[in-house]
Order: structure tokens, then sequence, then C-alpha cells
């Protein structure tokens, strides 16, 4: 079963301090490490501005939404975002698992009331 990835950010002060050259320069390596995390089989399947007109919508900012096709390659992009600093520039909140489908996770729902 696939794994997924949804991360929330904001743009710490230090994001907001850099200047537009800078930004692009750490959004261009962030973009040059994209193919590494492809060969791996790990695609972005959506980012964008979280809509705070939705009904409870999160206060991040931003949102992305990643499907690896394993455990190992999930663990490869926490990783790798960590690591390119983007944690320095963005305060973020992952929730990260092993897809299953909506009987499975009917499932799990019941068993977490049962602890």
């Amino acid at each position: 079963m696939a794994h997924y990835l949804a991360e929330l950010y904001t743009p710490k002060p230090a994001w907001l301090d850099l200047s537009d050259a800078e930004r692009q320069e750490f959004l261009a390596a962030i973009g040059s490490a994209m193919p590494i995390l492809a060969s791996l089989g790990v695609e972005a399947l959506a980012l964008g501005k979280v809509d705070q007109t939705k009904l409870h919508a999160a206060p991040q900012t931003f949102f992305a939404v990643w499907r690896c096709p394993d455990d190992a390659a999930l663990d490869a992009l926490v990783s790798g975002i960590a690591q390119s600093g983007w944690h320095d520039y963005f305060e973020t909140i992952n929730a990260g698992g092993e897809a299953t489908d909506l009987v499975g996770h009917i499932a799990q729902l019941g068993e977490a009331a049962q602890r």
C-alpha cells in the first residue's frame, strides 16, 4: 500500500527576512533535489495555499500532499526536507503514514475508540 505525507507550513520570520535572490537560491536548491526523490517514486500530488474560507481550515498558510511507494521513500522525503534547511524557514506540521481504504480506516477509527 502507498504511503502519504501531508504537510502544513507557514513562513517563519527567517524566510520573510531573506531577500528575493536568497529565496530564489533556496527554492532552486529544493527543485534540484526533486529528481532524486522522483527516482525513489516520490510524487508531489498537490501543493498550494490553504483556503482560509473553508470550514475548519488549518491556520497554516500552505499545504503539500506527497505519495511514496513505501515507508523507506517516505522516510527519505521527510529526511530530505529536514536536511534542506526547510524547517529553518517554515514552521511545519507533518502527517504521514501508510494509506488504507475507507473500510480499513473505519476499522482503525473503531480500534482507536477501544483504547
